[in-house]
Protein backbone atom coordinates (compact mmCIF):
# COMPACT_ATOMS: atom_id res chain seq x y z
CA UNK A 1 0.00 0.00 0.00
CA UNK A 2 1.62 3.44 -1.20
CA UNK A 3 0.02 6.85 0.11
CA UNK A 4 0.57 10.02 -2.25
CA UNK A 5 -0.75 13.28 -2.09
CA UNK A 6 -2.08 14.47 -5.66
CA UNK A 7 -4.08 18.00 -5.87
CA UNK A 8 -5.13 18.53 -2.86
CA UNK A 9 -6.22 14.36 -2.38
CA UNK A 10 -4.65 12.05 -0.43
CA UNK A 11 -4.37 8.65 -2.33
CA UNK A 12 -4.27 4.96 -1.13
CA UNK A 13 -2.62 2.97 -4.01
CA UNK A 14 -2.30 -0.47 -4.87
CA UNK A 15 -4.45 -0.98 -1.57
CA UNK A 16 -5.81 -4.49 -0.90
CA UNK A 17 -8.85 -5.92 1.23
CA UNK A 18 -10.39 -2.75 1.52
CA UNK A 19 -13.49 -2.20 -0.72
CA UNK A 20 -15.90 1.04 -0.07
CA UNK A 21 -18.59 -0.60 -0.85
CA UNK A 22 -18.41 -3.66 1.56
CA UNK A 23 -17.04 -1.69 4.32
CA UNK A 24 -19.43 1.32 4.42
CA UNK A 25 -23.06 -1.57 3.56
CA UNK A 26 -22.01 -4.37 5.93
CA UNK A 27 -24.40 -2.94 8.57
CA UNK A 28 -21.60 -1.87 10.99
CA UNK A 29 -22.15 2.28 10.24
CA UNK A 30 -25.28 4.42 9.32
CA UNK A 31 -23.73 7.56 8.05
CA UNK A 32 -21.74 7.25 4.65
CA UNK A 33 -23.71 7.88 1.86
CA UNK A 34 -23.29 7.20 -1.74
CA UNK A 35 -23.98 9.89 -4.35
CA UNK A 36 -23.04 8.38 -7.92
CA UNK A 37 -19.54 6.41 -6.89
CA UNK A 38 -18.38 9.26 -4.12
CA UNK A 39 -18.80 8.61 -0.39
CA UNK A 40 -19.80 11.42 2.28
CA UNK A 41 -19.65 10.65 5.94
CA UNK A 42 -19.48 12.79 9.07
CA UNK A 43 -17.38 10.97 11.82
CA UNK A 44 -16.32 12.71 15.16
CA UNK A 45 -17.48 15.95 14.03
CA UNK A 46 -15.22 16.15 11.05
CA UNK A 47 -16.77 15.47 7.53
CA UNK A 48 -14.87 13.55 4.44
CA UNK A 49 -15.50 12.49 0.43
CA UNK A 50 -13.82 9.50 -1.00
CA UNK A 51 -14.38 7.20 -3.90
CA UNK A 52 -13.00 3.84 -5.37
CA UNK A 53 -10.78 3.44 -8.18
CA UNK A 54 -10.26 -0.22 -8.68
CA UNK A 55 -6.83 -0.89 -6.10
CA UNK A 56 -6.87 3.68 -5.40
CA UNK A 57 -8.96 4.71 -3.20
CA UNK A 58 -9.03 8.51 -2.87
CA UNK A 59 -9.84 11.11 -0.20
CA UNK A 60 -10.59 14.31 -1.39
CA UNK A 61 -9.73 17.98 -0.60
CA UNK A 62 -7.54 16.52 2.43
CA UNK A 63 -4.05 16.92 3.95
CA UNK A 64 -1.81 14.62 4.41
CA UNK A 65 -1.36 15.59 8.08
CA UNK A 66 -5.43 15.33 8.89
CA UNK A 67 -5.30 11.89 6.91
CA UNK A 68 -2.59 10.09 9.05
CA UNK A 69 -3.79 12.19 12.35
CA UNK A 70 -7.52 10.86 12.02
CA UNK A 71 -8.76 8.78 9.16
CA UNK A 72 -5.94 6.32 8.60
CA UNK A 73 -6.79 4.67 12.21
CA UNK A 74 -10.50 5.04 11.53
CA UNK A 75 -10.27 2.97 8.48
CA UNK A 76 -7.78 0.59 10.14
CA UNK A 77 -4.91 0.63 7.71
CA UNK A 78 -2.14 -0.26 10.28
CA UNK A 79 -3.82 -3.93 10.22
CA UNK A 80 -2.83 -6.59 8.21
CA UNK A 81 -6.19 -7.93 6.61
CA UNK A 82 -4.74 -10.47 4.12
CA UNK A 83 -3.28 -12.26 7.20
CA UNK A 84 -6.53 -12.54 8.94
CA UNK A 85 -8.44 -13.70 5.77
CA UNK A 86 -5.56 -16.40 5.64
CA UNK A 87 -6.10 -17.62 9.39
CA UNK A 88 -9.75 -17.28 9.47
CA UNK A 89 -9.88 -19.43 5.53
CA UNK A 90 -8.59 -22.60 7.84
CA UNK A 91 -10.79 -22.73 9.87
CA UNK A 92 -13.55 -24.14 7.66
CA UNK A 93 -14.67 -24.23 3.99
CA UNK A 94 -17.32 -21.62 4.36
CA UNK A 95 -14.89 -18.95 6.01
CA UNK A 96 -12.70 -19.46 2.87
CA UNK A 97 -15.52 -18.66 0.73
CA UNK A 98 -16.77 -15.84 2.42
CA UNK A 99 -13.07 -14.45 2.90
CA UNK A 100 -12.75 -14.41 -0.88
CA UNK A 101 -15.70 -12.59 -1.40
CA UNK A 102 -16.08 -10.16 1.61
CA UNK A 103 -12.30 -9.61 2.31
CA UNK A 104 -13.24 -5.66 1.21
CA UNK A 105 -14.65 -5.05 4.75
CA UNK A 106 -12.41 -3.66 7.02
CA UNK A 107 -13.53 -2.93 10.81
CA UNK A 108 -14.17 0.83 11.19
CA UNK A 109 -12.68 2.34 14.28
CA UNK A 110 -15.78 4.32 15.31
CA UNK A 111 -16.70 6.92 18.16
CA UNK A 112 -18.50 4.44 21.02
CA UNK A 113 -21.23 6.88 22.05
CA UNK A 114 -22.10 7.00 18.68
CA UNK A 115 -21.41 3.43 17.94
CA UNK A 116 -23.77 2.90 21.46
CA UNK A 117 -26.69 5.06 20.17
CA UNK A 118 -26.81 4.26 16.52
CA UNK A 119 -27.65 0.07 17.62
CA UNK A 120 -29.94 0.95 20.27
CA UNK A 121 -31.97 2.64 17.13
CA UNK A 122 -30.94 -0.24 15.35
CA UNK A 123 -32.98 -2.73 17.67
CA UNK A 124 -35.93 -4.56 15.64
CA UNK A 125 -35.18 -2.43 12.54
CA UNK A 126 -34.12 -2.06 9.01
CA UNK A 127 -30.61 0.05 7.52
CA UNK A 128 -32.99 2.66 5.87
CA UNK A 129 -35.34 3.41 9.14
CA UNK A 130 -31.91 3.58 10.92
CA UNK A 131 -30.47 6.13 8.76
CA UNK A 132 -33.58 7.59 8.89
CA UNK A 133 -33.71 8.16 12.11
CA UNK A 134 -30.17 9.03 12.55
CA UNK A 135 -29.90 11.56 10.54
CA UNK A 136 -33.26 13.25 11.92
CA UNK A 137 -31.57 13.20 15.61
CA UNK A 138 -28.06 14.58 13.70
CA UNK A 139 -30.04 17.47 12.16
CA UNK A 140 -31.74 18.29 15.15
CA UNK A 141 -29.27 18.35 18.09
CA UNK A 142 -26.10 17.86 16.16
CA UNK A 143 -23.63 20.55 14.95
CA UNK A 144 -23.31 21.99 11.36
CA UNK A 145 -20.76 20.98 9.20
CA UNK A 146 -18.90 20.83 5.83
CA UNK A 147 -21.49 18.18 4.67
CA UNK A 148 -24.48 18.00 6.99
CA UNK A 149 -24.40 17.83 10.68
CA UNK A 150 -22.48 16.06 14.09
CA UNK A 151 -24.03 12.87 15.69
CA UNK A 152 -25.03 14.95 19.02
CA UNK A 153 -22.98 14.66 22.08
CA UNK A 154 -24.10 12.45 24.98
CA UNK A 155 -24.39 15.44 27.37
CA UNK A 156 -27.00 17.57 24.89
CA UNK A 157 -28.93 14.09 24.07
CA UNK A 158 -28.89 13.69 28.22
CA UNK A 159 -30.31 17.24 28.89
CA UNK A 160 -33.67 16.32 26.41
CA UNK A 161 -36.66 14.78 27.57
CA UNK A 162 -38.68 11.79 25.79
CA UNK A 163 -40.75 14.39 24.01
CA UNK A 164 -37.90 16.23 22.85
CA UNK A 165 -37.29 12.99 20.74
CA UNK A 166 -40.76 12.65 19.35
CA UNK A 167 -39.69 14.35 16.05
CA UNK A 168 -36.90 11.86 14.96
CA UNK A 169 -40.07 8.72 15.63
CA UNK A 170 -37.85 6.26 17.10
CA UNK A 171 -40.38 4.55 19.06
CA UNK A 172 -39.94 2.60 21.72
CA UNK A 173 -36.25 3.26 21.55
CA UNK A 174 -36.32 6.85 22.59
CA UNK A 175 -36.35 6.06 26.68
CA UNK A 176 -33.62 3.62 25.61
CA UNK A 177 -31.37 6.12 24.18
CA UNK A 178 -31.91 8.75 27.08
CA UNK A 179 -31.29 6.05 29.51
CA UNK A 180 -27.76 5.27 27.77
CA UNK A 181 -26.91 9.05 27.51
CA UNK A 182 -27.65 10.08 31.03
CA UNK A 183 -25.60 7.29 32.29
CA UNK A 184 -22.70 7.86 30.30
CA UNK A 185 -22.97 11.63 30.91
CA UNK A 186 -23.52 11.25 35.30
CA UNK A 187 -20.09 8.80 35.21
CA UNK A 188 -22.19 5.09 35.39
CA UNK A 189 -20.59 3.99 32.35
CA UNK A 190 -17.18 5.04 31.67
CA UNK A 191 -15.97 4.46 28.46
CA UNK A 192 -12.38 4.45 29.54
CA UNK A 193 -12.79 2.14 31.92
CA UNK A 194 -14.91 -0.09 29.49
CA UNK A 195 -11.83 0.47 27.43
CA UNK A 196 -9.51 -1.08 30.22
CA UNK A 197 -11.88 -3.78 30.86
CA UNK A 198 -11.55 -7.96 29.73
CA UNK A 199 -14.27 -8.29 26.76
CA UNK A 200 -16.95 -10.21 29.38
CA UNK A 201 -16.86 -7.78 32.17
CA UNK A 202 -16.96 -4.60 29.02
CA UNK A 203 -20.20 -6.40 27.48
CA UNK A 204 -21.44 -6.69 31.17
CA UNK A 205 -21.05 -3.15 31.97
CA UNK A 206 -22.73 -2.39 28.43
CA UNK A 207 -25.72 -4.33 29.18
CA UNK A 208 -26.67 -2.11 32.06
CA UNK A 209 -28.14 0.61 29.86
CA UNK A 210 -31.80 -0.04 29.65
CA UNK A 211 -32.33 -1.33 26.41
CA UNK A 212 -29.01 -3.25 26.04
CA UNK A 213 -28.87 -7.14 25.79
CA UNK A 214 -25.88 -9.06 24.31
CA UNK A 215 -26.26 -8.28 20.52
CA UNK A 216 -26.34 -4.41 21.21
CA UNK A 217 -23.54 -4.86 23.52
CA UNK A 218 -21.21 -6.92 21.24
CA UNK A 219 -21.91 -4.42 18.34
CA UNK A 220 -21.14 -1.28 20.58
CA UNK A 221 -17.27 -3.33 21.48
CA UNK A 222 -16.64 -4.16 18.04
CA UNK A 223 -17.56 -1.49 16.07
CA UNK A 224 -16.75 1.63 18.73
CA UNK A 225 -14.16 0.11 20.47
CA UNK A 226 -12.60 -2.05 17.90
CA UNK A 227 -12.53 -5.37 20.56
CA UNK A 228 -12.45 -8.25 17.34
CA UNK A 229 -13.27 -10.65 20.06
CA UNK A 230 -16.99 -9.48 20.12
CA UNK A 231 -19.13 -11.78 17.89
CA UNK A 232 -22.84 -9.80 17.64
CA UNK A 233 -25.46 -12.59 17.21
CA UNK A 234 -28.95 -12.24 15.41
CA UNK A 235 -31.31 -14.26 13.67
CA UNK A 236 -29.24 -14.30 10.66
CA UNK A 237 -26.12 -15.04 12.53
CA UNK A 238 -27.85 -17.85 14.74
CA UNK A 239 -28.73 -19.41 10.99
CA UNK A 240 -25.05 -19.34 10.29
CA UNK A 241 -23.85 -21.29 13.44
CA UNK A 242 -26.75 -23.52 13.35
CA UNK A 243 -25.78 -24.70 9.51
CA UNK A 244 -22.21 -24.72 9.98
CA UNK A 245 -20.82 -24.20 13.32
CA UNK A 246 -23.60 -26.36 15.06
CA UNK A 247 -21.26 -27.38 18.28
CA UNK A 248 -19.15 -24.48 18.24
CA UNK A 249 -19.17 -21.21 19.89
CA UNK A 250 -18.34 -17.50 19.22
CA UNK A 251 -14.77 -18.67 20.78
CA UNK A 252 -14.28 -21.13 17.64
CA UNK A 253 -13.09 -18.02 15.95
CA UNK A 254 -10.38 -17.07 18.12
CA UNK A 255 -9.75 -13.00 18.61
CA UNK A 256 -11.16 -12.56 15.11
CA UNK A 257 -14.17 -13.51 15.55
CA UNK A 258 -15.98 -9.87 15.05
CA UNK A 259 -14.12 -9.92 11.44
CA UNK A 260 -15.34 -13.53 10.75
CA UNK A 261 -18.97 -12.76 11.57
CA UNK A 262 -19.17 -9.59 9.23
CA UNK A 263 -17.15 -11.89 6.57
CA UNK A 264 -20.28 -14.91 7.18
CA UNK A 265 -22.74 -12.44 7.52
CA UNK A 266 -22.13 -10.35 4.32
CA UNK A 267 -21.63 -13.33 2.09
CA UNK A 268 -24.28 -15.33 3.26
CA UNK A 269 -26.71 -12.63 2.52
CA UNK A 270 -24.98 -12.76 -0.75
CA UNK A 271 -25.79 -15.97 -1.13
CA UNK A 272 -28.80 -16.61 1.14
CA UNK A 273 -29.84 -20.21 -0.68
CA UNK A 274 -26.95 -21.91 1.20
CA UNK A 275 -28.57 -21.21 4.52
CA UNK A 276 -31.78 -23.20 3.21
Amino acid sequence: MNIVVSNKNVIIENVKNFGLDQTFDCGQCFRFEKTNETFTGIVSGKSIKLYQQNDKIIFQNISYENFREFWYDFFDLNTNYSEICRKLSELHPILEKACSECSGIRILKQEPWETLCSFIISQNNNIPRIKKIIRSLCTLYGEKTEYGFSFPSFKKIASLEISDLGPIKSGFRAKYILDAARKVSNGFINFETIKNLNYRDAKNSLMKIYGVGPKVADCVLLYGFHRLEAFPIDIWIKKIMNKFFKNESPDFFGKFAGIAQQYLYHYTRMHPEILE
